[in-house]
């Protein structure tokens, strides 16, 4: 009895092509299990990490009754979940306007325009530990850099922030 027959089956009774799509099947579940990889998931170090945002133009009418330091809020960073963080700080920032004086020097003055008290200008303070991928703090799936946007998210408030700076904290100190 031949290995193969003229009808290209192995002993007369599994085709070739059935031996070779249950080999490509039993590989690639092999190399699932086995050698997963990374999967999409940041391969670093986790890190306490600061992010400073600044919110410009908010318009709320009590902004410090809604948000406040020491508690946790959820964030999207690029519209993607990414986890809470705690608001360590918040500076609430004045509305100034530069008026040129007789003399030519500019002075800073509050700005008067009453529209603008319903608006208000901070910067907040965020702190959380996180995967930091090559210097890269990793927020959900998504890499944080100066001028990435941040949606902060909470039970009744949703508003963009921009990030300003990033402190990462040497894991030595802490």
């Amino acid at each position: 009895m031949a290995i193969v027959d003229s009808q290209g089956r192995l002993f007369g009774k599994v085709s070739i092509l059935d031996v070779g799509a249950a080999l490509v099947i039993l590989l690639v579940v092999f190399g699932i299990f086995v050698f997963p990889g990374a999967s999409g998931s940041a391969q670093g170090v986790r890190l306490p990490v600061e992010v400073d945002v600044v919110v410009r133009g908010l318009s709320a009418t009590n902004p410090k009754e809604f948000i406040q330091a020491g508690n946790s809020t959820n964030i999207l960073v690029r519209k993607q979940p990414s986890g809470s963080v705690k608001i360590k700080e918040i500076r609430f920032l004045p509305r100034t306007v530069a008026t040129p004086q007789p003399n030519g020097t500019l002075k800073v003055f509050p700005d008067p325009r009453p529209e603008l008290a319903l608006t208000t200008d901070m910067m907040l303070t965020l702190a959380n530990e996180v995967t930091v991928v090559e210097g890269t703090p990793v927020l959900g799936a998504e890499k944080v850099k100066v001028g990435t946007t941040i949606e902060l998210d909470g039970p009744t408030y949703n508003f963009a922030s921009s990030v300003v700076a990033i402190r990462i904290q040497d894991q030595k100190k802490s």
